[in-house]
């Protein structure tokens, strides 16, 4: 599984073979579970157990921004900041011709006709700035770009980073998005 090491995956199948029977069949009945009832909301791609996600469906949310990611875990991270409050679209990956993934195999049309269907004022490329994370981008851009304004999140330092440590791309791009102080 990604992000489970051997070492991880190795403690994993230890403790669930020292587990009650019960008890592992309960959890693989959960996981069948989960995998028959979540699904991809049929308007942004993010994962939902139903037609329609929770964020799609609420009528609060700013419905003339659209926030572009590559995948649903993209969208959870920038819910956590509770800062933004628009509209996602899932791409569902990233252009990778190195792995035979084409904007035909990802959920560029979709995006391209709800901008043109519905009052969109922006949409924000939050795309890791990866060699292909910045040719979907670009390619993206390229096609927004007469119906919208089209921004992208500024990349830059973490906080609590050095200087010292960051590599020359991240300077670049701390720099390039730089702002006047208030």
């Amino acid at each position: 599984m990604p992000g489970v090491g051997p070492k991880t995956a190795q403690r994993l199948a230890l403790h669930l073979i020292k587990r009650p029977e019960k008890e592992v069949q309960a959890l693989a009945q959960a996981l069948i579970f989960a995998k028959q009832q979540v699904g991809l909301c049929k308007v942004c791609f993010h994962l939902s157990a139903e037609p329609i996600c929770s964020i799609c469906s609420n009528q609060n949310r700013d419905r003339t921004t659209i926030c572009v990611v590559a995948d649903s875990r993209d969208t959870i991270a920038l819910e956590k900041t509770r800062e933004y409050r628009g509209l996602y679209h899932v791409l569902g990956g990233v252009i990778s011709p190195m792995d035979g993934i084409g904007p035909e195999q990802l959920n560029i049309e979709a995006l391209v006709r709800r901008i043109t269907k519905e009052q969109i004022e922006e949409v924000i490329l939050a795309i890791s700035p990866s060699v292909e994370g910045e040719t979907t981008t670009l390619y993206i851009n390229g096609l927004l770009r007469p119906f919208t304004k089209v921004t992208r999140i500024a990349f830059g330092l973490p906080m609590g980073g050095d200087l010292e440590y960051a590599d020359e791309v991240t300077l670049a791009r701390a720099l390039e998005g730089r702002r006047e102080l208030d």
